[in-house]
């Protein structure tokens, strides 16, 4: 199992010594890799009194999850991993450029998680369409891994039309593993036939989460392809409970076959509790205890 970290940029900011200290502390206490959600547009809730208080707003920080990790990858030795990308309001082939840009920068550390958003308003912001997101994602990612593994590609599908073209640079080893975030019926059926992985974040440790897992791999044999060769993220915090419940929760997930878990300790919703503090040495601490609670199971 591998052991990432979210980095809490809405808590810390995104200045140069903020992120590098962040990534810093990871490394020193044995973490594999960064996470960075992503949002490009926020509303303004001051004309929106009806707009839930657990969804982003413009006052929430998001970096540029390819910039960010283009910094990152000159400060450290981590992975990245986006957690997750909303590729339904980007154009594919730009996303493949900057996915691929990403994976020469930092040597191949970068697992691109992917997700279809629920937010209409940054669908309008972006000229994209909200209405067909998910069913246009899965051409999309079709589109990327015929980039990543040639130089040159035609394409046609219902969305997208590419004439004898090609990126360059192309990833290291001519692909980019894409995981797939989210929890609808489609979302696993997409894995199967797609994804290198799922990012399952709204289910707590338990029966649910365990059909979930079970039910993604009825679904990859269909498609032909092997369940082992799939990963499953799944987020936790340590704003809730002690040393002893992490442990036990983190043992839950080791034998359901989780690959990566990421300790996520600004999430507050689908069952999960965002830590108290809210500063750079707040992050840090948590980081260190976590990592000193499962050490010995990983």
């Amino acid at each position: 199992m591998q052991l990432g970290a979210m980095i809490p940029q809405n808590d810390i900011g995104g200045t140069q010594g903020a992120l590098r200290s962040f990534a810093a502390a990871a490394e020193e206490y044995g973490y594999q890799y960064l996470l960075a959600a992503d949002h490009v547009l926020g509303v303004n809730v001051a004309s929106r009194p009806d707009w839930p208080r657990d969804r982003n707003t413009s006052a929430d920080f998001f970096h540029d999850p390819f910039v960010m990790f283009g910094f990152l990858a000159g400060v450290t030795k981590l992975d990245f991993a986006t957690g997750v990308l909303i590729l339904a309001q980007r154009q594919a082939v730009l996303a493949a450029k900057q996915a691929a840009s990403l994976a020469l920068l930092c040597g191949g550390r970068f697992r691109f998680g992917v997700g279809v958003g629920w937010n209409p308003v940054e669908f309008t912001g972006l000229n994209e369409n909200f209405g067909n997101r998910g069913r246009r994602s899965e051409e999309q990612v079709q589109v990327m891994q015929a980039l990543w593994a040639s130089p040159h590609v035609d394409f046609t599908g219902k969305w997208h039309r590419i004439e004898d073209a090609g990126i360059n640079p192309l990833p290291p080893g001519g692909r980019v593993p894409v995981w797939f975030g989210g929890h609808h019926e489609n979302t696993l059926k997409r894995i199967a036939k797609w994804g290198d992985g799922w990012m399952m974040l709204a289910l707590p440790a338990g029966p649910e989460a365990q059909a979930a897992f079970d039910t993604l791999r009825r679904l990859t044999e269909a498609e032909g392809r092997d369940p082992a060769s799939l990963g499953i993220e799944i987020w936790t915090s340590t704003g809730a409970g002690t040393e002893r419940d992490w442990r036990e929760e983190f043992l839950f997930w080791k034998r359901a076959g989780v690959t990566h878990v990421t300790l996520a300790s600004t999430h507050g919703r689908g069952g999960h509790q965002r830590i108290a503090g809210r500063t750079l040495a707040d992050h840090i601490d948590a980081l260190r205890r976590y990592r000193a609670a499962v050490e010995d199971l990983l």
